[in-house]
């Protein structure tokens, strides 16, 4: 029995493993990991700062934890998710297989024994893995700075609250599910295109209005399943546009898969009919 690769499935899944490990390496060693890496810096540097500025200037202890809940939940929404994690699943993903083809060494995979969907699927978990180690870390760091900033009680006492577990955890929830929605969309706009990175800021701008747009229209948008997840709610007094009718957790988590199954799929489907023609790239 063969699966919808063209090879036995036990074949299939030894090759899609031998392949994302190989990928792995270019991910977290490779020469186009570096713009991913200063990104991973922005947001660390500005929640570093203040927490040693709050430090310093010994105001730690006088601050308000709920308003810190509030500050951290705008700037994860608008820094992190908004521009740290989308960018950053561009400078992972789009290269996938762009950066193979501007690099002359596409061929080596189209001339291996493996299938392009077996290939698209390896290249996609490597970029994946990549990403959620990544832009997990800088969730976690960016989570645990903004309470560290007001002494080491402040910190102990998040840790030791249930709800301090789940508001972690949901941000980790979501921060993945960008990467696993973005990732699915940059994958296919890397295969698709030659240069997308005028598509990646157009979409940028489509889910930058989300909360602008009718319904119907905000079901077309990643941003709008993920800020549903999001645990901590912003006043409507701070200036960012709230959203006014969130999706269920029971719709916004399978849908969020679901567009990343069919964008990888079609993914595949492109790559099946790609040709490589290194002279005019």
């Amino acid at each position: 029995m063969t699966g919808a690769t063209g090879h036995p499935p036990s074949i299939a899944r030894r090759q899609i493993v031998a392949v994302w490990l190989l990928e792995l390496r270019k991910r977290f060693l490779g020469k186009r990991a570096i713009p991913v890496y200063l990104l991973v810096l922005v947001p660390l540097m500005i929640f570093g700062a203040r927490a040693v500025a709050l430090l310093l200037f010994h105001v730690a202890q006088n601050g308000d934890l709920a308003q810190d809940r509030v500050m951290y939940a705008v700037l994860f929404r608008t820094l992190i998710l908004r521009f740290v994690v989308y960018f950053g699943c561009v400078a992972v993903f789009v290269p996938l297989f762009r950066g193979d083809v501007l690099d002359k060494s596409l061929h080596y995979y189209f001339l291996a024994p493996i299938s392009r969907g077996s290939l698209v699927v390896a290249k996609y978990l490597s970029g994946l893995t990549a990403a959620i180690v990544l832009w997990n870390s800088v969730t976690l760091a960016t989570w645990l700075l903004t309470y560290v900033a007001r002494g080491p009680s402040a910190l102990a006492e998040q840790l030791s609250s249930a709800r301090g577990w789940i508001e972690l955890g949901s941000y980790l929830l979501v921060t993945t599910l960008a990467c696993v929605g973005y990732g699915a969309v940059f994958l296919l706009a890397g295969i698709a295109l030659k240069s997308p990175i005028v598509p990646a800021l157009v979409i940028l701008g489509w889910e930058s209005i989300n909360a602008l747009l009718p319904p119907v229209l905000k079901a077309i948008s990643v941003i709008h399943y993920l800020e549903s997840l999001c645990p901590v709610s912003i006043p409507p007094d701070s200036g960012i546009a709230i959203l006014a009718d969130p999706a269920s957790p029971w719709v916004a988590i399978p849908g969020i898969l679901v567009l990343a199954a069919i964008l990888v799929a079609w993914a595949a489907r492109k790559a099946g009919s790609m040709e490589i023609l290194y002279g005019i790239e």
